[in-house]
């Protein structure tokens, strides 16, 4: 009787300890920077699905995703192939930024790139900002 009595006390503090943890979690406010710069769609997608997996788990995150070089690609309106779910996060909170060094070495038109983004001066240092100020860094792809 002791045993089951230990059992079932023991099982609940799991419960209850999963249970704050999780309700812990859920009320962090995260900052999160991605570096894009793959041009790789699967790399892309994934990088959308650990977003939507982010914010499911921790809504009341602050996600920047920022795309340079070859990653600039993600946010062009003639060559994304994820501008839905871009808009869908864009309404989530999520902000995209689009590098001016890249458009113009690329010489890619503003006008190509998505209105739910936003072109900041150099890509790289837009990153290194939000570390300085405490963000926490991710690299999409490779």
């Amino acid at each position: 009787m002791k045993t089951r009595i230990l059992f079932i006390v023991l099982l609940s503090s799991i419960t209850l300890s999963i249970g704050y943890s999780q309700s812990a979690i859920n009320k962090k406010k995260y900052r999160i920077v991605i570096q894009m710069m793959t041009n790789d769609t699967s790399a892309q997608k994934t990088t959308v699905r650990q977003i939507n997996n982010a914010l499911a788990e921790a809504p009341n995150s602050t996600i920047e995703v920022v795309c340079h070089s070859a990653g600039i690609s993600f946010l062009q309106n003639s060559k994304s192939i994820l501008l839905d779910q871009i808009k869908e996060l864009k309404k989530r909170g999520v902000t995209f930024a689009a590098c001016a060094n890249t458009l113009k070495e690329r010489k890619i038109d503003k006008s190509d790139i998505t209105p739910d983004a936003f072109i900041v001066p150099a890509g790289i240092i837009e990153i290194v900002d939000k570390e300085t100020l405490g963000w926490s860094y991710l690299k999409a792809g490779n």
